[in-house]
């Protein structure tokens, strides 16, 4: 088993909470060689991730290394101990990345690297060869990896018939004549939360309400 050095670097662009996001490691450093006998040093992205930094690219997301069918972007490539940690987000409105997303769920899928070797980036060791320099090109989800270890290790869960809770607040405040206090009261504990601090006499008012925030609800699901 080889030891190296890490060198830290990232690359990372604007964060985001949304769905279809998912982490995993793209590459993984040291260890028994891949499938292909290669085994990848740390610090071996560093100046490709450097590179793309400074040109304001990304390597792209791609779905089984088909350069016609791109499923996302990564949003965040980061060298740590382990190897590649690589944060994407996949564009749920394109058919095969929404797919993409329900095997991810499913841990049916991993990831695996396209790159290139400049010239002095590799030399053999022990029958096997140590990329220690490598320029990433891109980053697929793949159901069978050349490395068993770079897999997807969490997804953020997608729920098309969820109203946005932005939206749901703006609505709630602007038809229902709330404060931004109630609204938040309600959105944090439910209509028990909200009507907690009112009298029984309201009861019809408080019906009213509730008949409007149910077709809120259907408007913003339709």
């Amino acid at each position: 088993m080889q030891t190296f050095q890490s060198a830290p670097i990232e690359l990372k662009f604007a964060p985001s909470e949304q769905p279809g996001e998912f982490v995993g490691f793209a590459s993984t450093f040291g260890g028994e060689p891949d499938s292909y006998g290669d085994i990848i040093a740390p610090g071996a992205f560093a100046k490709s991730l450097a590179a793309h930094a400074a040109a304001g690219t990304r390597p792209a997301l791609l779905w089984q290394h088909d350069q016609k069918n791109p499923i996302g972007v990564w949003v965040e490539l980061r060298e740590t101990e382990i190897g590649l940690l690589a944060k994407g987000r996949l564009t749920l409105d394109v058919p095969q990345a929404k797919s993409a997303h329900a095997l991810m769920r499913d841990d049916a899928l991993s990831l695996s690297i396209g790159y290139s070797v400049p010239a002095g980036g590799a030399e053999l060791r022990d029958g096997a060869r140590v990329l220690k320099q490598i320029n990433l090109h891109e980053i697929s989800a793949v159901a069978m990896p050349a490395n068993p270890r770079a897999r997807i290790t969490g997804v953020k869960a997608y729920d098309p018939d969820a109203p946005n809770i932005r939206e749901f607040e703006v609505a709630a405040r602007d038809a229902l004549g709330l404060s931004a206090r109630e609204v938040k009261r309600l959105l944090s504990g439910g209509w028990n939360a909200l009507i907690r601090d009112e009298q029984a006499d309201n009861s019809v008012e408080l019906a009213a309400i509730a008949a409007k925030l149910q077709k809120i609800t259907a408007q913003l699901r339709a």
